[in-house]
């Protein structure tokens, strides 16, 4: 007979690892199933490591530019990777061994090392290397929360040559030559600051005519002009139709165009070209867990599958795709299952950052999207360059954006692309939160000098959508 447990929760996660511990600390005996690294995505190959290689790429940044600041730095800037690197593994580390002794700390947790597989609608197989199963387990309550993968299009000749993800980028210890990013959303615009600031040449190939598609044009116009200024060149309007190992140079590569584009000749290729979610070994069908066409687990606004208790939660039930919304996960979970609570995530605000710098934040819809809704709405933008505490900076790009209903004076939106942008727009976040008209926000008194001083200013601004 299988083990039994009250609960069991597949990944350790940003929603995963405390779900598991609430879990527990309600007196469920629950199982915590972990095939590789505790912490998931954000702690491994996402938010941790590149948000620490953002950090040294800026300081790069205003090494080489403190002379604007009458700081003089003598001498070239330049980054040793394998030290970058050496830092953001300590970093990971200790995050990382934080969440498996958090785990294994917690009275009612019991790990499980290796892979889970539903054989049923409540029971697993957990097996290790080679496919041997190590476990069978049971449980009344399942929690999936597996996360997702990086897509690569399958190009011709792509078995020929060595290619990068978000992931394998990072382990890295010499600075690419020439780094060619085919993509142009939140991961291959990081990138490609990053690693131009770091001393690498970096080309972004655009399917499309703009960059970050899912935004406003004017902010996607926004970002990339800053990361142009700072040395990306960006090619529009093309797709690689197959890649080779270069001619003469080992472990480089040719990328082949179609429309009889020149090849581009490049040192390493990232691949940032969207993700898909940790399903498809998961023997969901086994169980009976419905999943759609993209190979996510539909849930309802409880994050409930279509099977009587199993939960899907994280970026793998795609009702979000950053570590915020898989937290904010686990607690709708947790308030509803063990608080007696009634959270949705259907009225969830959605809300996230870009972690370009300066950054581009966002909340709630965007001016296309008002305006595709033919709403009665307001709309107010100003450039950060009126903002004090930008100029005292010597950071002035970018601008900020708030749209409003016309007559309820709820803010339906806002964006800013700017110097702490990503700390700013929590402002917009609260109120929204809160369901409080703008004026609530914008008759506040902020602390001068601030960024989030101007957004009341922002707000005095606002005048019918034309």
């Amino acid at each position: 007979m299988p083990q039994h447990f009250d609960a069991v929760v597949i990944g350790t996660g940003q929603g995963g690892s405390p779900l598991a511990v609430r879990l527990a600390q309600s007196g469920r005996q629950t199982a915590v199933i972990e095939r590789a690294a505790f912490g998931g995505t954000c702690v491994n190959v996402g938010c941790t490591p590149t948000k620490s290689y953002v950090a040294s790429a800026r300081a790069a940044h205003v090494a080489r530019h403190a002379a604007e600041l009458g700081v003089q730095v003598s001498g070239a800037v330049n980054v040793d990777l394998a030290a970058v690197k050496a830092r953001k593994d300590g970093i990971i580390g200790q995050s990382r061994d934080g969440v498996e002794k958090w785990l294994r700390g917690t009275d009612n947790v019991t790990v499980l090392n290796g892979h889970a597989r539903f054989t049923g609608a409540h029971t697993l197989s957990i097996s290790g290397p080679g496919g041997l199963v190590l476990n069978e387990i049971s449980a009344d309550e399942i929690f999936i929360n597996t996360g997702t993968r990086a897509v690569v299009p399958p190009l011709e000749g792509l078995e020929r040559i060595r290619y990068y993800t978000n992931s394998t980028l990072l382990e890295l210890t010499e600075l690419p030559s020439h780094l060619v990013i085919v993509g142009s959303s939140y991961i291959a615009l990081e990138f490609a600051q990053i690693f131009r600031r770091f001393g690498s040449q970096v080309t972004v190939l655009v399917r499309g005519e703009r960059v970050l598609s899912r935004e406003d044009a004017d902010f996607a116009e926004s970002v990339r002009q800053v990361l142009a200024r700072e040395g990306v060149e960006f090619r529009f309007g093309v797709q690689p139709s197959r890649v080779e190992p270069h001619p003469h140079r080992a472990n480089e590569v040719c990328i082949g165009f179609e429309q009889n584009i020149p090849a581009l000749e490049a040192s390493h290729v990232l691949f940032a070209t969207g993700r898909e979610p940790n399903t498809d070994d998961l023997g969901l069908a086994d169980a009976g867990i419905a999943v759609d066409k993209h190979g996510t687990i539909p849930v309802d606004g409880q994050l409930r599958t279509n099977v009587p208790g199993v939960w899907a939660i994280g970026d793998v039930n795609g009702r979000g795709a950053f570590t915020h919304t898989s937290y904010d996960d686990f607690q709708i979970v947790a308030a509803n299952l063990l608080d007696g609570g009634a959270r949705s995530v259907d009225t969830r605000i959605m809300a996230y950052a870009v972690f370009v710098d300066p950054p581009l934040a966002r909340v709630g819809l965007s001016e296309g999207e008002v305006r595709k809704s033919g709403r009665d709405a307001l709309i107010a933008t100003m450039p950060m360059s009126r903002v004090g505490r930008a100029r005292e900076r010597g950071e002035t790009d970018g601008f900020m954006k708030v749209m409003a209903d016309a007559q309820s004076k709820q803010i339906l939106g806002a964006a800013i692309h700017g110097v702490e942008g990503d700390e700013a727009i929590h402002t917009f976040i609260d109120i929204m939160t809160a369901g409080a008209p703008y004026p609530t926000l914008q008759y506040a008194m902020h602390i001068h000098p601030t960024i989030s001083e101007l957004v009341p200013t922002l707000l005095d601004g606002l005048k019918p959508m034309a």
